[in-house]
Order: structure tokens, then C-alpha cells, then sequence
């Protein structure tokens, strides 16, 4: 791969409050993000302006140097692609408990009556 083209259309660097600083592909074309593209990467364009934004007075902290092993091999992105996988089978079943805990502390500030019988519905108005 190549250094991240920040000149691409496609990049995104964005720093949050706590300092923290994310630069990626928006496509999530560069599995060696933030140090690294793919040589021919056959979405690259160029960015022509930055129309409508408007920049903040900090400066983005540099890229953090490249661990060792980046771009030697497909290891990596394919290491970056099992974690990613990882993280979305996870999604669903963290959701659901989230929305479990969530209605456990509603009905547990429910009035008994609620409780006992449930939500009762509106009967809707006819016109």
C-alpha cells in the first residue's frame, strides 16, 4: 500500500473532544487505516475543494507511527477484517440486552396498575 492519501476525496480525519483523533477511509477501502492505502485503489479521487466547511484552530495531532508489520503481507487488514467481524456479530446480541435493561427500569417505575395490566391503548377518533 501507499501513505493514506489525505488529498482523496474519500478520507475523513476528525477529532473529538477528548483529543482523540480518527482518520479513515469513508469507504472503508484501506484495511491498514490511518498509515496505509491500497496501491491502486479504484475509488481514489481527488478532492477539488472543501466547499461549505469550515476549519477549527486546532491542529490535528500527526499519524501515530507505523506499528511494525504494516503493509508487509495481507496480515493485517486480514486481522483488522476478523476483529471488525468480531465486533459485528457482537452488535445484535448487546443491543438487546441494552433494550432488556431498559425496559426492566421502565416497568419498574410503572405505577402497579400499569404493571398488572399493561399499556393501556387509546381508542383512535374518528373524523
Amino acid at each position: 500500500g501507499v501513505a493514506m492519501r489525505v488529498e482523496c476525496k474519500h478520507f475523513e480525519s476528525r477529532t473529538y473532544a477528548n483529543g482523540e483523533t480518527v482518520r479513515k477511509c469513508d469507504l472503508d477501502l484501506a484495511p491498514e487505516a490511518p498509515w496505509r492505502c491500497p496501491d491502486q485503489c479504484p475509488r481514489f479521487e481527488r478532492r477539488l475543494a472543501d466547499a461549505a466547511w469550515s476549519y477549527g484552530t486546532l491542529v490535528s495531532p500527526p499519524t501515530p507511527p507505523e506499528p511494525p508489520g504494516v503493509g508487509v503481507g495481507e496480515g493485517v487488514g486480514a486481522l483488522l477484517d476478523e476483529a471488525e467481524a468480531i465486533l459485528n456479530a457482537a452488535g445484535p446480541t448487546i443491543l438487546a440486552e441494552v433494550e432488556a435493561e431498559r425496559a426492566r427500569q421502565q416497568s419498574a417505575t410503572d405505577p402497579w396498575w400499569r404493571r398488572a395490566f399493561g399499556r393501556a391503548r387509546r381508542p383512535r377518533r374518528r373524523r
